[in-house]
């Protein structure tokens, strides 16, 4: 994969750092938002295809990308397509520093040491370069204001922007309502990444039930389907998200 472009986890990255403070906004749901982020980038790059609520490879040949193919490589190793909930609700240790470090390394952010309360080693990024993140940010606001059906990668990264929560981040206060009434909207312009971004706002909300083990015959049912959330993510505005329809059954790309 060139490196000419930014990779959606990349681009979902760099708009939730904040040039101030040097954090990231919503970090825990944003861990979830990242590895999202991978299924829609896989998807973009024909590795994987939505089959139903759940992701199945297609191709297995890497991408060039080594965080993209570590996680392509542990969807293989599954052998049969997984609930997207499941996978984004997995375990994902380090994966935001995993992409601070890669950012850092590439030349878009620069780490900063410092320390809290004088005594805590802490570690803030600021981005370097700062066209880039303006470019992102322009596409976004374009997609909102102009009303003209984004892209399919512009689509994806609103979607996972609004289920992180980075609406308040990105257009705060009230003269920002519109906005981020507008942000949720996008969602519905990409199955792959409406699929995800619903994913990602079930495992917030809690309404992921991972599979049982199989019991002994007569003992009952086998597993439990996975249970749909009615309520908005944590630090995102808006209404419910049945209220855009479900986009888990949608078709291969």
């Amino acid at each position: 994969m060139g490196r000419s472009r930014r990779t959606i986890p990349e681009e979902l990255l760099l708009l939730a750092l904040d040039p101030t403070t040097g954090t990231t906004a919503q970090p825990q749901s944003l861990d979830l938002g990242l590895a999202g982020a991978q299924l829609v980038e896989l998807a973009l790059a024909g590795r994987i295809a939505p089959d139903g609520d759940r992701i199945a490879v297609v191709m297995a040949r890497p991408t060039g990308d080594p965080t993209l193919d570590s996680a392509l490589e542990l969807l293989r190793r599954r052998g049969s397509p997984v609930r997207a909930v499941h996978w984004i609700g997995g375990p994902r240790l380090g994966l935001r520093q995993t992409y601070l470090t890669h950012l850092e390394r590439c030349g878009m952010v620069h780490a900063v040491a410092g320390q809290m309360c004088g005594v805590l080693p802490t570690t803030r990024y600021q981005a370097t370069e700062t066209a880039i993140s303006r470019e992102i940010r322009v596409r976004l606001d374009n997609a909102i204001r102009t009303g003209v059906p984004p892209d399919p990668r512009t689509a994806a990264l609103a979607a996972l922007a609004h289920a992180v929560g980075l609406g308040k981040h990105l257009y705060p206060g009230n003269e920002g309502r519109s906005s981020r009434s507008r942000l949720r909207d996008l969602i519905r312009h990409d199955p792959m990444g409406g699929l995800v971004a619903h994913a990602v706002m079930d495992v917030q909300n809690g309404a992921v039930v991972q599979p049982r083990r199989p019991q002994a015959a007569g003992a009952g049912a086998v597993g439990q389907p996975v249970a749909r959330a009615t309520a908005e993510p944590a630090g995102a505005p808006g209404q419910s998200r049945h209220g855009h329809g479900r986009m888990a059954r949608v078709g291969a790309r």
